[in-house]
C-alpha cells in the first residue's frame, strides 16, 4: 500500500470514528458522564488540566470553559487535526499516554476518557500521569467495560461471540474493572470508583455495532453469513423503534498525596 493511500485509508477510519464518537457525545447521558468527571477532577481556575487521548477535543473546549488551561493529547495527527479544526482556540499536543509533554508536577488535573482499553500495559500510563501530577492533583478515568456491552438480539448466543471476540481484539479490554487497582498500585491515595451505564436507543449508534462486528468477523471468530445476519437483524430493529445497547462505564478518581 503506498503512501497515499494509507493516508487515505487513516483519514477515513478517523472520520468513521469521530462519526461514532460524536453521535454518543450528544447524547444526555454521555454529557452528564463528562459533567461527572469534570466534578471529580476537583478543578481550580488557571490551573493546567490535560485531557489525554482527546480525541475530537470536545472535553478539552468543556474544561477550557471552566475556567482551567485544558491541553489536549492525542497520539494521532489526523485527531489532532480534526480537533484544532473544530476548537481553533484550545490547546492540542500529540503525544500517546506513556510519554507525556509536561514536566514533573506541572499539571494539576489529569483525564483520560475512553482511552485505557487501547493500551497495552495502562500501568505505564499510570505511572506517566503520576509524574506530571503535583501534589493534591486529581486523576479521573473514564472507559467502558468491552467485554460488559449488552445489546438486544433475537440471537444471544453469536451475539455475546461478537462482543467478546471483539473485546479480545483490544489492547486491554477490561481496563474499566481494572481501575482502581491501577490507581492504588501508582500510589494514589482517596480512590473512588462509579459505574453508570449508557442505554443507546439511537439507530445512528449502528455504526458501533458495525465496528464490533467487522473485526470480529475478520478475527475469524463469527463467519461472513452470520455476520451479514446480525447486522441485518440490528438494522431492522433500529428502523422499527426496536434497537437497543447498553455500556457500563466505570469513573474512577483518585489523588496525589499532598
Amino acid at each position: 500500500m503506498s503512501k497515499h493511500q494509507e493516508a487515505v485509508r487513516e483519514h477515513r477510519d478517523t472520520e468513521a470514528l469521530l462519526a461514532v464518537l460524536d453521535a454518543a457525545d450528544r447524547l444526555p447521558s454521555a454529557a452528564r458522564l463528562r459533567d461527572r468527571s469534570y466534578e471529580l477532577l476537583s478543578l481550580v481556575p488557571g490551573s493546567t488540566v490535560v485531557d489525554v487521548g482527546c480525541g475530537g477535543g470536545r472535553a478539552v473546549a468543556e474544561l477550557a470553559e471552566r475556567g482551567v488551561h485544558a491541553v489536549g493529547v492525542d497520539p494521532g495527527p489526523e485527531m489532532l487535526a480534526a480537533a484544532r479544526g473544530r476548537w481553533p482556540g484550545a490547546e492540542f499536543r500529540e503525544a500517546g499516554a506513556e510519554d507525556l509533554p509536561f514536566a514533573d508536577g506541572s499539571v494539576r488535573g489529569y483525564r483520560a476518557d475512553k482511552v485505557f482499553h487501547v493500551l497495552r500495559e495502562p500501568g505505564r500510563a499510570v505511572t506517566e500521569a503520576r509524574r506530571v501530577l503535583g501534589p493534591g492533583g486529581r486523576i479521573v478515568l473514564v472507559g467502558q467495560d468491552w467485554d460488559a456491552i449488552m445489546i438486544d438480539s433475537a440471537d444471544a448466543e453469536l451475539t455475546r461471540t461478537i462482543v467478546h471476540a471483539r473485546a479480545d481484539l483490544l489492547g486491554t479490554p477490561r481496563a474499566g474493572r481494572q481501575y482502581r487497582g491501577l490507581l492504588l498500585d501508582g500510589g494514589f491515595d482517596d480512590v473512588t470508583v462509579e459505574a453508570h451505564t449508557s442505554v443507546f436507543t439511537d439507530p445512528a449508534m449502528l455504526s458501533l455495532l458495525t465496528r464490533l462486528a467487522e473485526p470480529a468477523c475478520a478475527s475469524g471468530a463469527v463467519d461472513r453469513a452470520r455476520t451479514d445476519e446480525w447486522l441485518a437483524e440490528q438494522r431492522r430493529r433500529a428502523e422499527t423503534g426496536r434497537f437497543l445497547v447498553a455500556i457500563p462505564f466505570f469513573v474512577a478518581a483518585a489523588s496525589v498525596p499532598a
